[in-house]
This record gives C-alpha cells, sequence and structure tokens, in this order.
C-alpha cells in the first residue's frame, strides 16, 4: 500500500508539472500580441491640431520636411526612411521643461545608440534664436550624438505646419504672429511609414519608460 501511494505521489507531480507546461504553452499561443494605436488627428486634443485636420480620421502621416541641423547639413524624411524615431519640439533658451525633455531624449539616445532602426528627431520652436552655431552649443553641452539624434532648425513657417498638421503637438501662442507656437512636453513616437504611433510626457521618467517599451514593440511588429 505504501509503495502504491509513493507512486502515485510520483505520478500526481510529474502530472501537475506536464499541466502548467501545457498550459504555459496554451497561454503564449493564444494571448494577444501588443499593438500600438495608429493616431489620427480626430483622436487628439483639438488645441494640438491645426483647424483644417482636426476631424480627420485615416491616412495621416508625417509630411516631408527641408530643415538643417546642428552641423549645417540638410535633414529631410530621407534621413529617416525606414527608421522608428522619436519627435518634440523645443528651444534651447528654455529655462522649465526642456532641459528635462532633453535629459531624457539623452537616456533614450543612450539605450539605441547600437539600434540602427531608431532615431531622434527634435525640432526648435524659435528658429531665428537657433541657429546652425546655437544648436551646436546645445548638441555638445547635451551630448547629442551626430548619428542618433537631429536638432533641427529653419523656415519658421514650415516648422510650425509640421508640428500642428503632421506630429500633432503644439499650441498656438495667439499674439498676432500667426505662426507663433507653444511647445508641449509631449514625445511622439513614429513608425516606418510616418504614422503616429504614441504620445508621451517627455518630463515624466514613468512614460519613458512605456516608450521604451513601446519601441520594442514596434520593432517587434516588423518581424512578424
Amino acid at each position: 500500500m505504501l509503495s502504491f501511494f509513493k507512486a502515485y505521489k510520483r505520478f500526481a507531480i510529474f502530472f501537475a508539472i506536464l499541466s502548467a507546461i501545457i498550459l504555459y504553452v496554451i497561454y503564449s499561443v493564444i494571448k494577444p500580441v501588443p499593438v500600438l494605436p495608429i493616431y489620427q488627428p480626430s483622436m487628439v486634443n483639438y488645441e494640438m491640431v491645426d483647424s483644417t485636420i482636426q476631424h480627420q480620421k485615416k491616412y495621416h502621416t508625417i509630411a516631408d520636411f527641408n530643415l538643417v541641423n546642428q552641423n549645417g547639413k540638410t535633414i529631410t524624411q530621407n534621413d529617416y526612411k525606414d527608421k522608428i524615431y522619436v519627435a518634440d519640439f523645443f528651444f534651447t533658451t528654455c529655462q522649465t521643461i526642456c532641459p528635462i525633455m532633453t535629459d531624457h531624449m539623452y537616456q533614450i539616445q543612450k539605450e539605441i545608440m547600437d539600434d540602427d532602426e531608431v532615431m531622434l528627431l527634435s525640432h526648435s520652436v524659435t528658429p531665428k534664436i537657433d541657429s546652425v552655431a546655437q544648436l551646436k552649443r546645445y548638441a555638445k553641452k547635451k551630448g547629442v550624438n551626430d548619428k542618433k539624434w537631429n536638432l533641427v532648425t529653419g523656415d519658421k513657417k514650415q516648422i510650425y505646419e509640421l508640428a500642428r498638421k503632421s506630429y500633432l503637438a503644439v499650441k498656438t501662442d495667439g499674439n498676432g504672429d500667426q505662426y507663433d507656437m507653444i511647445h508641449t512636453e509631449n514625445f511622439m513616437l513614429i513608425d516606418k511609414k510616418r504614422q503616429i504611433r504614441g504620445f508621451y510626457d517627455g518630463t515624466n521618467p514613468e512614460e519613458i519608460e512605456k516608450l521604451m517599451d513601446d519601441i520594442k514593440i514596434l520593432k517587434a511588429s516588423y518581424k512578424d
């Protein structure tokens, strides 16, 4: 009788382990694969969106651009072709949220340094102040790696329209200049099709962690 119970005990342990393995395999197969949303203008706070596209519900992508980076190099959408990238809007003389945002961008840069799929792009909202020379000084001060991260300046109208009609990321200033803008703390995650896949508070460390997780999800979607 004792030997029977010993044999039963071994069988019960084996069966429990086997059941756990089977359940894990089933869960791994049927669990939903995380998918990031594709943001459209109609999904975003209307204050950040130009009135001409506020009701657009599909087909939104980042427009072509032609700007100049901290090295005086012309940067276009071709420099980000087939890349995932994180974008934001800032200005070098900002003393409030910009230093925090830039520090967080630097942290992201460290994480993606050896990742050829991911880049960074920061647009100045005060292009008259942020000349190439000014951006270069700022880039050196903040540890910007030229191969991973472009700080760009250029025509104010173009930057304004990118911010309001493409990235859906800034508010208008309302001071009489139709192209004046108030940048926000938003970081935007852009996919390889120029679509917005996420908005994040660039001043919040927890949001930066979520951004890094979402980059992994987005990268994995290209492997399926």
